[in-house]
């Protein structure tokens, strides 16, 4: 065989296995446009491997907007998100929908024989979590959560030395996640967002990113956890709310490490104490994760960069998706990751509504 027709048959077979077009380019789908799949579609655009062929929402603006924007790819519209399943010209859809819809679109994309970036929370409870783990599982195509902080460049290699010893051994982790308000009540997602069953509330919702880069650095999902939450600020407001504004949480791990997590929604915003934190704890020192990656030597005479500071790429988690489908690499945030963040949140909120200790293997999902 010549080595031309080599390379191009080499081509069309990783095409067959990756989900790669015949023109060269992942067909690629958007269900939800507002603020999080407006900005996934940016990020979707910046990607030579990509064409936009389809796009979804309930919306008309919304829609009309994304539309417009990536009007050089004419994608097709539409409010139903079941066509985007069954378009035979999608090899990759992005689900960016309220969470409580999240599960049984990834599960329906991924029989469909569709690549799956799904964003976070995967899921927001334990049942359908453990049904979207068996369909991934079961499936060749690549399945990623939106959980981007594992793509960060700075981030991954400050983990990576803690995970060397850098910083000892792992004693314990502090870490918050404080908004400096609520939720905007007038948003479009308002509609949504105060539903404990459709967002998880904001522990389930947003902190899910911070509660996975503690597992992350600690190597391991909780194995049990306890805590205290409720309203105090933001009492019946909006009408008929049933999320927290405030928790604070332990969690308990296999390897003795504990983390202590506060979440809220009432941090001015000229405190001088950031707010997001994660403080790593170590027999050698501690490192602060969210802002800078700075160790602290435990006898304090030593203090520096763990990881050099980097520019991240705003697309990285993406691109890192696009490569997965592509070449066949594991991704960053494939379905365990997806799955042990989101049940970390769900057990947090779980242990505030129902005042006890509660194990992680009561959920009876194997991740």
């Amino acid at each position: 065989m010549q080595r031309r027709n080599f390379v191009m048959s080499t081509a069309t077979a990783a095409q067959a296995v990756f989900g790669q077009g015949a023109n060269g380019q992942v067909g690629t789908a958007v269900i939800g446009v507002g603020n999080r799949g407006a900005s996934l579609l940016g990020e979707v655009m910046l990607q030579p491997e990509a064409r936009v062929v389809a796009l979804c929402d309930n919306k008309p603006d919304r829609l009309d907007k994304a539309a417009t924007r990536a009007a050089k790819f004419n994608p097709t519209t539409t409010s139903d998100w079941h066509k985007i399943i069954a378009n035979k010209d999608v090899d990759a859809v992005y689900i960016a929908t309220p969470p409580h819809l999240h599960v049984e679109m990834a599960i329906a994309a991924l029989k469909a024989g569709k690549h799956v970036y799904c964003e976070k929370p995967i899921g927001t409870t334990p049942e359908s979590i453990r049904e979207l783990i068996k369909a991934a599982r079961a499936s060749k195509k690549v399945f990623q959560a939106g959980q981007q902080l594992r793509s960060y460049t700075q981030l991954s290699a400050a983990i990576k030395l803690i995970h060397e010893g850098a910083i000892g051994d792992v004693l314990f982790v502090k870490a918050q996640r404080h908004a400096t308000s609520d939720h905007p009540h007038d948003a479009s997602s308002a509609d949504w967002y105060f539903d404990k069953t459709k967002s998880g509330g904001y522990l389930v919702e947003q902190s899910v990113h911070n509660l996975d880069a503690c597992n992350w650095a600690i190597g391991q999902h909780p194995t049990r956890a306890a805590g205290f939450g409720g309203t105090n600020m933001y009492k019946d407001d909006p009408k008929g709310r049933d999320i927290m504004d405030h928790q604070s949480i332990t969690y308990d791990y296999a390897n003795g490490v504990k983390l202590s997590f506060t979440q809220l929604v009432f941090h001015p915003r000229s405190m001088p104490v950031g707010n997001q934190t994660i403080n790593v704890y170590g027999t050698k020192g501690a490192v602060e994760l969210m802002d800078s990656t700075q160790f602290y030597s435990i006898d304090g005479k030593e203090q520096r960069l763990l990881a050099p500071k980097v520019e991240q790429k705003r697309d990285a988690h993406t691109t890192a998706f696009f490569h997965s489908i592509l070449t066949g690499a594991p991704s960053p945030a494939g379905i365990d990751v997806g799955a042990a963040g989101a049940l970390t949140a769900i057990l947090g909120n779980q242990v505030c509504e129902q005042g006890r200790v509660i194990n992680w293997s009561e959920f009876g999902v194997d991740v």
